[in-house]
């Protein structure tokens, strides 16, 4: 059932990515030469008005390939009015950028589902535990936090994502209580038991059940949350805060897949549902930042390429940059096999 649910996931993610890239292409005039889900070798497929429609063994990626893109896959009598370079730079742009933005718009509308069906969290504190911080700075049970270090908070668990971001930093809290608005600076107080720095709140989360158009708002912030974890872990590995034990791949993925499925059961199919449709909200944002990152061979780093076309008037020759391309897939290959091994590592470990 983990190879199942993963296939689900990954498969119905990268599906929505790939999607994205070939309809606005379509849209735009632009050839599509093959449109696959998964890598490696051809398990399934049909050619349909000039493309070829596969599905591919691994489900570990997918690709939409336009006709002259990096200077590949031209017609035999040379590039067409309907290849990638013919179409005009904003059609390219759209195209490329197409990809990822589907990828938060799937996010989206799996945090309907989610909100639909389990409601919301708001961060209200239930209990304040004796001898911590927040007691110190005056807190009480009921005070509804607003901003952290000048963050608006919109859903409980950015209060956790903002503690693990700032160990043993001070946090500059605003909260509300009867209407009055306060602000506490509070440096959280790393507890033995837990192994972690505790602010010194027992509970700082309130149900929160959708109302009318409340359903759109809270799915907006369940992606919101998503896109701030993602970009908050990102830079936790820049500055050295996180390790590469905090990586994960394909089969740490489906690990945490497995296991979430298996703990989830016996409560029953709409609470496993509800979990793994986070897990996969989390993944279509993830997915999507780091496609929009200015590295070769992602979108982000096609969508270098194109704005700097943009500006000078003129492309970079193709086969320049497909060489350009071509190092940094190399370059996410050997990543994407350092962080299989460690998965496995782990997974044995």
């Amino acid at each position: 059932m983990t190879i199942v649910f993963f296939v689900l996931i990954f498969g119905g993610i990268v599906l929505a990515h790939e999607f994205g890239h070939y309809l606005l292409a379509k849209v735009n005039g632009i050839h599509v030469v093959e449109f696959a889900i998964g890598m490696g070798p051809k398990l399934a497929g049909f050619h349909k008005n000039g493309t070829d429609y596969v599905i591919r063994l691994l489900p570990l990626g997918g690709a939409c390939m336009f006709e002259g893109e990096d200077g590949l896959n031209e017609e035999e009598a040379g590039p067409s009015e309907n290849s990638f370079n013919a179409a005009s730079v904003g059609a390219r742009i759209s195209a490329v950028v197409a990809g990822p933005f589907f990828n938060f718009i799937l996010a989206f509308l799996l945090g309907i589902l989610i909100v639909g069906l389990g409601g919301s969290d708001s961060p209200v504190i239930q209990g304040v535990m004796p001898g911590y911080p927040a007691e110190e700075a005056g807190m009480l049970p009921g005070d509804r936090v607003v901003k952290m270090n000048g963050e608006r908070i919109r859903v409980a668990r950015e209060v956790s994502l903002i503690t693990y971001r700032n160990q043993g930093e001070p946090i500059e809290i605003e909260y509300t209580r009867d209407g009055k608005t306060y602000t506490a600076t509070i440096t959280p107080k790393y507890d033995e038991t837990a192994g972690k720095y505790l602010i010194g709140w027992q509970g700082y989360m309130e149900y929160v059940e959708p109302k009318g158009l409340d359903l759109f708002k809270l799915s907006f912030y369940e992606v919101r949350y998503s896109l701030k974890a993602t970009v908050k872990s990102l830079g936790m590995l820049i500055e050295g805060k996180a390790t590469k034990d905090d990586l994960a791949g394909p089969v740490g993925i489906a690990q945490v897949i497995g296991e979430v499925a298996k703990e989830s059961s016996e409560y029953g199919p709409l609470v496993v549902l509800l979990n793994l449709s986070n897990i996969a909200l989390l993944l279509s944002v993830n997915l999507g930042v780091l496609n929009l990152l200015p590295f070769p061979a992602l979108d982000g780093g096609r969508l270098v390429f194109l704005l700097v076309e943009a500006v000078r008037g003129k492309p970079i020759p193709p086969e320049k940059e497909g060489m350009v391309h071509f190092a940094g897939f190399v370059a996410l290959m050997v990543l994407m096999v350092f962080v299989l091994y460690n998965d496995i590592i782990r997974l044995f470990a």
